[in-house]
Protein backbone atom coordinates (compact mmCIF):
# COMPACT_ATOMS: atom_id res chain seq x y z
CA UNK A 1 0.00 0.00 0.00
CA UNK A 2 2.67 2.32 1.21
CA UNK A 3 4.66 2.08 -2.65
CA UNK A 4 1.11 2.68 -4.42
CA UNK A 5 1.00 5.74 -2.59
CA UNK A 6 4.41 6.75 -3.75
CA UNK A 7 3.40 6.08 -7.18
CA UNK A 8 0.04 7.97 -6.97
CA UNK A 9 2.09 11.19 -5.67
CA UNK A 10 5.04 10.84 -8.04
CA UNK A 11 2.49 10.48 -11.28
CA UNK A 12 0.73 13.48 -10.10
CA UNK A 13 4.03 15.44 -8.80
CA UNK A 14 5.06 14.68 -12.84
CA UNK A 15 1.46 16.16 -13.84
CA UNK A 16 1.71 18.63 -11.93
CA UNK A 17 5.10 20.30 -13.20
CA UNK A 18 3.84 19.32 -17.06
CA UNK A 19 0.92 21.17 -16.15
CA UNK A 20 2.70 24.52 -15.32
CA UNK A 21 5.36 24.47 -17.88
CA UNK A 22 2.94 24.12 -20.43
CA UNK A 23 2.71 27.19 -20.95
CA UNK A 24 5.34 28.14 -21.85
CA UNK A 25 6.16 25.40 -24.52
CA UNK A 26 5.37 26.22 -28.08
CA UNK A 27 3.93 23.36 -30.20
CA UNK A 28 3.47 23.11 -33.42
CA UNK A 29 2.43 20.42 -35.97
CA UNK A 30 3.12 19.60 -39.62
CA UNK A 31 1.13 17.46 -42.07
CA UNK A 32 3.89 15.22 -43.98
CA UNK A 33 1.17 13.88 -46.29
CA UNK A 34 0.27 17.33 -47.31
CA UNK A 35 3.90 18.44 -47.89
CA UNK A 36 4.66 15.39 -49.93
CA UNK A 37 1.54 15.80 -52.42
CA UNK A 38 1.94 19.66 -52.49
CA UNK A 39 5.94 20.37 -52.23
CA UNK A 40 7.48 21.57 -55.45
CA UNK A 41 9.93 19.29 -55.23
CA UNK A 42 7.72 15.77 -55.60
CA UNK A 43 6.62 16.86 -59.03
CA UNK A 44 10.25 17.51 -59.66
CA UNK A 45 11.32 14.17 -58.77
CA UNK A 46 7.88 12.42 -60.57
CA UNK A 47 9.22 14.65 -63.77
CA UNK A 48 13.04 13.40 -63.25
CA UNK A 49 11.70 9.70 -62.70
CA UNK A 50 9.61 9.48 -65.76
CA UNK A 51 12.62 10.85 -67.47
CA UNK A 52 14.44 8.36 -66.47
CA UNK A 53 12.77 5.17 -67.05
CA UNK A 54 11.05 5.95 -70.58
CA UNK A 55 13.70 4.40 -72.79
CA UNK A 56 13.47 1.30 -70.75
CA UNK A 57 8.94 1.57 -71.10
CA UNK A 58 9.47 2.16 -74.76
CA UNK A 59 11.47 -1.17 -75.08
CA UNK A 60 8.73 -2.97 -73.49
CA UNK A 61 6.26 -1.68 -75.69
CA UNK A 62 8.17 -2.12 -78.53
CA UNK A 63 8.30 -6.06 -76.76
CA UNK A 64 4.63 -6.15 -76.12
CA UNK A 65 3.72 -4.94 -80.04
CA UNK A 66 6.02 -7.60 -81.44
CA UNK A 67 4.57 -10.26 -79.27
CA UNK A 68 1.41 -8.96 -80.29
CA UNK A 69 2.25 -9.23 -84.00
CA UNK A 70 3.47 -13.09 -83.99
CA UNK A 71 0.46 -14.31 -81.88
CA UNK A 72 -1.34 -12.49 -84.88
CA UNK A 73 0.74 -14.44 -87.40
CA UNK A 74 0.24 -17.47 -85.94
CA UNK A 75 -4.04 -16.91 -85.47
CA UNK A 76 -3.84 -15.68 -89.26
CA UNK A 77 -1.61 -18.11 -90.91
CA UNK A 78 -0.80 -21.01 -88.21
CA UNK A 79 -3.01 -23.45 -90.24
CA UNK A 80 -1.39 -22.82 -93.28
CA UNK A 81 2.65 -22.55 -92.64
CA UNK A 82 4.66 -25.00 -92.10
CA UNK A 83 5.26 -27.07 -89.30
CA UNK A 84 8.51 -26.11 -88.50
CA UNK A 85 7.71 -22.30 -89.04
CA UNK A 86 4.83 -22.60 -86.85
CA UNK A 87 7.11 -24.13 -84.50
CA UNK A 88 10.00 -21.31 -84.65
CA UNK A 89 7.32 -18.82 -84.28
CA UNK A 90 5.69 -19.96 -80.89
CA UNK A 91 9.68 -20.59 -79.60
CA UNK A 92 10.56 -16.70 -80.80
CA UNK A 93 7.11 -15.55 -79.20
CA UNK A 94 7.69 -17.93 -75.80
CA UNK A 95 11.57 -16.29 -75.62
CA UNK A 96 10.01 -12.85 -76.21
CA UNK A 97 7.53 -13.07 -73.52
CA UNK A 98 9.68 -14.43 -71.15
CA UNK A 99 12.09 -11.36 -71.86
CA UNK A 100 9.09 -8.81 -71.28
CA UNK A 101 8.69 -10.11 -68.42
CA UNK A 102 12.03 -10.31 -66.65
CA UNK A 103 12.52 -6.96 -68.28
CA UNK A 104 9.20 -5.86 -66.88
CA UNK A 105 10.11 -6.96 -63.31
CA UNK A 106 13.38 -5.28 -63.23
CA UNK A 107 11.96 -2.20 -64.60
CA UNK A 108 9.07 -2.11 -61.75
CA UNK A 109 12.19 -2.64 -59.08
CA UNK A 110 14.09 -0.36 -60.30
CA UNK A 111 11.48 2.09 -60.71
CA UNK A 112 10.67 1.65 -56.48
CA UNK A 113 14.55 2.00 -55.68
CA UNK A 114 14.47 5.04 -57.15
CA UNK A 115 11.41 6.19 -56.20
CA UNK A 116 12.40 5.49 -52.27
CA UNK A 117 15.88 7.34 -53.24
CA UNK A 118 14.18 10.57 -54.23
CA UNK A 119 11.46 9.87 -51.37
CA UNK A 120 15.11 10.16 -49.26
CA UNK A 121 16.15 13.17 -50.42
CA UNK A 122 12.65 15.04 -50.10
CA UNK A 123 12.07 13.60 -46.26
CA UNK A 124 15.92 14.90 -45.73
CA UNK A 125 14.40 18.56 -47.50
CA UNK A 126 11.16 18.54 -45.68
CA UNK A 127 12.97 17.83 -42.40
CA UNK A 128 16.11 20.91 -42.71
CA UNK A 129 12.85 22.83 -43.68
CA UNK A 130 10.75 22.03 -40.38
CA UNK A 131 14.07 22.64 -38.89
CA UNK A 132 14.43 25.77 -40.34
CA UNK A 133 11.10 27.17 -39.69
CA UNK A 134 10.87 26.03 -36.15
CA UNK A 135 13.78 27.34 -34.98
CA UNK A 136 13.30 30.89 -36.63
CA UNK A 137 9.71 31.06 -34.93
CA UNK A 138 11.08 29.62 -31.61
CA UNK A 139 8.78 26.21 -31.35
CA UNK A 140 10.02 24.08 -28.66
CA UNK A 141 8.50 20.98 -30.36
CA UNK A 142 7.06 20.22 -33.38
CA UNK A 143 5.32 17.04 -34.73
CA UNK A 144 4.64 15.15 -37.41
CA UNK A 145 1.61 12.95 -38.82
CA UNK A 146 0.37 9.98 -36.08
CA UNK A 147 -1.59 12.84 -34.55
CA UNK A 148 -5.45 12.76 -33.67
CA UNK A 149 -6.22 15.89 -33.79
CA UNK A 150 -4.11 19.60 -34.17
CA UNK A 151 -5.92 22.77 -33.84
CA UNK A 152 -4.90 24.96 -37.10
CA UNK A 153 -3.12 27.48 -35.03
CA UNK A 154 -0.27 24.60 -34.21
CA UNK A 155 -0.61 23.68 -37.87
CA UNK A 156 2.72 25.11 -39.49
CA UNK A 157 2.63 23.21 -42.44
CA UNK A 158 2.09 25.86 -44.68
CA UNK A 159 5.24 27.68 -43.53
CA UNK A 160 7.51 24.63 -44.42
CA UNK A 161 5.98 24.55 -47.29
CA UNK A 162 6.64 28.15 -48.35
CA UNK A 163 10.25 27.09 -47.14
CA UNK A 164 10.28 24.54 -49.27
CA UNK A 165 9.28 26.94 -52.51
CA UNK A 166 5.90 26.51 -52.85
CA UNK A 167 3.18 29.30 -52.25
Amino acid sequence: MNTLFKFVLAVGFILFSVNTSAADVKLGYVQVDKILQEAPQTAESGKKLEKEFTPRTQELDRLQKQIKDIQASLDKDGLTMSESDRKNKERDMSNLNVDFQRKQRELREDINIRKNEELGILQDKINKAVTAVSEAEGYDLVIYGGVAYANKKVDITDKVLKSLGKK
